[in-house]
């Protein structure tokens, strides 16, 4: 007889107009690293916040160690011996990452009364040393990478002793290095009898990693099968719905005359002397290690950070940015890396985040026209296929996939010559990074630039018509044509 830690009965889930999960069912066995796999938008994370009682299902049931358990709060989820890392960080920035890892739980700490901060940091250097990680647990988290605090979130999960620990896309911000720690830290975790539940869009870690695979496909169970009995193209043929030959659609386009130029940006501590220049209908590769500058020079370019010297050109005329409004107006779009964060307004609706980038497009003489801003609104729903019930949804109810291409949409509801698209498929699933691709090659066949920043290697790669590689905050090299080779990109950033 098997021995199964966790079982889930027809459970469903429904929001105002979509229905979320329909009747879903799988077993989890002890000690092993069960994959959730499936599209943007099929259910997973909604599933996950049912499991730690974030979410109320409609109808179903859920067992753990046999027995039926009602999960209505996440303090239940932990007595029950669960823990979760979210997709989107859930950390206090404001505090430090000693005060993260052990928030809720400071009364183990407590000695007559008071808060004995020695043991609070030591415990925290304790959990950090687990996943490879030397920071200073009493740095605010502000202040770390978004790497590094998926790094805290995953050493905060660890502190738990939970039985079963869900992992939402923990490895799509960390670098190579630290997706190595992460594959020890769970090894570990099966050896010690500790059940993992990971969801996750590289194929490559599934097949390494996991033992079983369950496939979710638009709120359905499609198949749950060793993954042994599988590979690559029949999990995303079950995941998608249909055959996928070729998952980086490139097309062939003679670049044009130079668009944007940057001569020697620098800032200090971050970014010295880079210059180089991007053409029309060309898609630019930036690579290099998490760390070498990539988005800072970015940011700068598009006037988010500031720069100590350096000059930006467009069509060839010197240009003054010192702010996004500046770059806005000069025809600059810069997709941010943490779309949670930076990239859209998660309270607003999907027509108020995809109007804000060009308020004039929707309105009258005076005021938004809703006709007009509907119309405008329901074209690029269409063109994307953004899954979502209404323009008045709330982008906090739509799967990351789907808030990326609100990102885009917004982008693409301006006058803009240049894209700067900063990890633009980072935790979505194949079928939604094979529309965003498709969407960058209708930008360029448009005659417009993309600077396309991306730690997924094949990514830049097949997509990029020239790539620059940084390392250290300098531009360490440049490749063309036969050139761009993963040899060759990693030479130039180690």
């Amino acid at each position: 007889m098997e021995d199964y830690v966790l079982q889930l009965h027809n459970i469903s889930k429904s929001f105002p107009g979509v229905k979320a999960l329909d009747e879903v069912s799988f077993a989890v066995k002890r000690g092993s690293v069960h994959a959730l796999v499936g599209e943007n938008g099929a259910g997973k994370s909604t599933l996950m916040k049912i499991l730690y009682g974030n979410y109320k299902a409609d109808q179903g049931e859920i067992e753990i160690d046999g027995r039926p358990a009602v999960i209505d709060h996440p303090l239940k989820a932990q007595e029950l011996g669960l823990s979760i890392i979210f997709q989107e960080l859930n950390l206090i920035e404001s505090l430090s990452i000693a005060e993260n890892i052990y928030l809720g739980r400071m009364k183990q700490f407590k000695r007559h009364g008071m808060i004995s901060w020695p043991r609070v940091y030591e415990e925290a250097r304790e959990a950090l040393k687990k996943v490879g990680s030397g920071l200073e647990v009493s740095m605010k988290v502000e202040r770390l990478s978004v790497a590094e605090k998926q790094m805290v979130e995953i050493a905060k999960a660890l502190t738990f002793n939970a039985k079963v620990i869900l992992m939402d896309e923990p490895s799509a911000t960390l670098t190579e290095k630290e997706q190595e720690i992460l594959y020890r830290v769970i090894a570990d975790l099966k050896a010690e009898g500790v059940t993992v539940v990971y969801i996750s869009h590289r194929m490559e870690e599934i097949f390494r990693i996991c033992d079983t695979v369950t496939i979710i496909r638009d709120g359905k169970i499609v198949d749950t099968d060793e993954i042994a009995h599988l590979n690559n193209e029949t999990i995303i043929k079950k995941m998608v719905g249909r055959e996928m030959k070729n998952i980086y659609p490139k097309i062939h386009h003679n670049p044009g005359p130079e668009v944007l130029k940057v001569e020697q940006i620098s800032r200090k501590g971050i970014a010295r002397d880079v210059s180089f220049s991007v053409h029309a209908g060309e898609i630019l590769g930036i690579a290099g290690l998490v760390g070498a500058g990539r988005t800072e020079v970015c940011r700068m370019i598009f006037g988010a950070d500031y720069r100590d010297s350096g000059k930006i050109y467009m069509d060839q005329n010197e240009i003054s940015v010192n702010s996004p409004k500046d770059a806005i107006r000069n025809g600059i779009a810069y997709l941010t890396e943490d779309r949670k964060k930076d990239g859209v307004i998660l309270s607003f609706s999907v027509a108020m985040n995809i109007t804000m980038t060009n308020l004039r497009k929707s309105s009258g003489r005076f005021l938004l026209n809703r006709k007009k801003e509907d119309q405008n609104i329901s074209e690029l729903i269409d063109q994307f296929h953004i899954k979502t019930p209404s323009p008045r949804q709330k982008v906090m109810n739509l799967s990351g996939g789907n808030q990326q291409k609100i990102i885009v949409s917004k982008w693409l509801n301006t006058d803009a010559k240049v894209f700067i698209f900063d990890e633009p498929t980072r935790g979505i699933d194949v079928g939604s990074k094979f529309e965003i691709y498709q969407i960058m090659n209708q930008i360029i066949e448009q005659g417009k630039s993309i600077l396309l920043i991306s730690s997924d290697l094949p990514e830049i790669l097949a997509l990029s018509n020239r790539v620059i590689v940084m390392r250290e905050g300098q531009i360490s090299g440049e490749l063309r044509n036969d050139q761009i080779t993963s040899e060759n990109v990693l030479r130039l950033a180690i």
